[in-house]
């Protein structure tokens, strides 16, 4: 099956099985190897991208919903302002440990700092539960969510 979207601004088609998840398509197919492969269930978050703005988990979403839509991977992220806020506040608060979990981490970040530009404690924990870190760096995560808040609302100053 052909299936066309927009991929990091760019137009792209590709000929695949329908039900084949993007996370494959974009790793195999695409050599987009940011986002990572966790869990295949869609229970970790590794894999989160962006479709249409909002986070998404790639494993588990079958590449014909694709179709039409604009999908925005971590090697994108830092095109966006917010999503630059977002890696800058990562390098900054030393978040990265492993790093395996941390381009989901970033792109669940950036989802939510579109939807509420100052999140609290509570926000940022609702907002991140469904990204998994094995090495624990939760506090920094939660500290650099707050410091990309804070420079992108320094910005638009």
């Amino acid at each position: 099956m052909q299936i066309t979207f927009e991929l990091n601004g760019q137009r792209t088609s590709v000929e695949v099985e329908p039900d084949r998840p993007l996370l494959w398509v974009l790793r195999e197919d695409l050599g987009l190897t940011g986002t990572k492969f966790g869990c295949g269930r869609a229970l970790c978050g590794a894999c989160t991208l962006h479709v249409d703005g909002e986070a998404t988990r790639a494993c588990a979403f079958p590449i014909k919903y694709a179709e039409g839509t604009a999908i925005t991977t971590i090697e994108n992220l830092e095109s966006d302002p917010l999503g630059k806020a977002v890696v800058d506040a990562w390098i900054e608060k030393d978040v990265v440990q492993c790093g395996w979990c941390q381009p989901g981490q970033c792109m669940s970040a950036a989802a939510l700092l579109k939807e509420v530009a100052s999140p609290d404690d509570s926000a940022i924990d609702a907002a991140m539960s469904g990204n998994l870190c094995r090495c624990g760096t939760y506090p920094r995560i939660r500290e650099a969510i707050k410091v990309a808040a804070a420079n992108v609302k320094e910005e638009q100053l």
